[in-house]
C-alpha cells in the first residue's frame, strides 16, 4: 500500500490519506464511525484499486486513525469538507464516492456538494439519518441537553461515544425526508442480519434517490460489517461493474 501522506487544510488540521495514481473514475472509500483507512474493506478496495490501475483515495477523518484532531469535534459536516477538500486536491476530474455505515451518509452529502464530479456511489450497510432513528427517547434527551451518550460496542472493549455536537449536526444534515438530487448510478449493499442498520434503510434510500440507476443487493446472512471473504468478493465486484 502507498505510505501516508498529510494534506493540511487552511486552519491548520492535516488529514491522514493515501493515493494511488491510475484511470479513473478515482475510487474514494469513505469509513464508518470510529474507523478508518486501515480497516478490512478499504484496504481491500484500495489493494484492488492498485492490482487494476484505477485510481484510488483512502482517507482518516480528523480525529480518527492518523488524522490530527480530537474525534469529540468530528460532525458530519466537518467531515464532509475533509473529503470535498482532499478529493479536490488530489483527485482527477471524475471519482466514485464507496461508504461504509455512516460513510454512506457522508458519500450521499459529500455528492450534494460536488454532483458534476461524481460518476457513482457504492454503499455498503449505509447509514443515512441515524442520529434520527438509531437512538431511543432518553438518549435523544440526553444528547440534546449536550451530554454524551455511550453505546456498547460489539467490536471492542471500550464503549462507542455519540457526542452532542456530532449528534445535533446530524440531525440537520438528514437526507430521507425528501427527494435526494443525485442523478448518477448508485449500488447498495446490505446484509440481512444487519444489527446496527436496519435493512430496509437502503430501500428507503433507493426510493429517495433521483436516479434511475439505483440497484439493492441484500445478503440475507451478511452482518453489518460485511467483511467477510464472500462480502469483500461482492463489493469488488460490484464496483468492478459500475457503467
Amino acid at each position: 500500500m502507498e505510505s501516508t501522506a498529510f494534506h493540511p487544510l487552511p486552519d491548520g488540521r492535516r488529514i491522514a490519506y493515501r493515493h494511488a495514481p491510475g484511470a479513473g473514475p478515482a475510487l474514494v472509500f469513505l469509513p464508518g464511525y470510529m474507523s478508518d483507512m486501515a480497516g478490512g474493506k478499504a484496504s481491500a478496495v484500495f489493494g484492488w484499486a492498485v492490482a487494476n490501475g484505477r485510481e484510488c483515495l483512502v482517507l482518516d477523518y480528523s480525529g480518527c486513525g492518523e488524522s490530527e484532531g480530537q474525534f469529540a469535534d468530528g460532525t458530519l459536516t466537518r467531515w464532509r469538507d475533509e473529503v470535498v477538500a482532499l478529493v479536490a486536491a488530489l483527485c482527477g476530474p471524475d471519482v466514485v464516492l464507496i461508504g461504509s455505515s455512516m460513510g454512506g451518509w457522508l458519500m450521499l452529502l459529500a455528492a450534494l456538494v460536488m454532483p458534476q464530479r461524481v460518476r457513482g456511489l457504492v454503499g455498503i450497510a449505509a447509514a443515512p439519518d441515524f442520529t434520527d432513528w438509531g437512538y431511543d427517547a432518553d438518549q435523544k434527551a440526553a444528547l440534546t441537553a449536550g451530554k454524551t451518550v455511550f453505546e456498547d460496542n460489539p467490536y471492542g472493549p471500550d464503549p462507542t461515544p455519540i457526542y452532542p455536537g456530532f449528534w445535533t449536526d446530524g440531525e440537520a444534515q438528514q437526507v430521507l425526508d425528501a427527494p435526494i438530487a443525485l442523478t448518477c448510478p448508485v449500488r447498495l449493499i446490505h446484509g440481512q442480519a444487519d444489527a446496527d442498520v436496519p435493512w430496509q434503510t437502503a430501500l428507503r434510500l433507493a426510493e429517495m434517490l433521483r436516479s434511475a440507476d439505483v440497484q439493492v443487493t441484500l445478503v440475507k446472512d451478511g452482518d453489518h460489517r460485511l467483511s467477510r471473504d464472500q462480502d469483500i468478493a461482492l463489493l469488488l465486484r460490484t464496483i468492478e461493474m459500475l457503467p
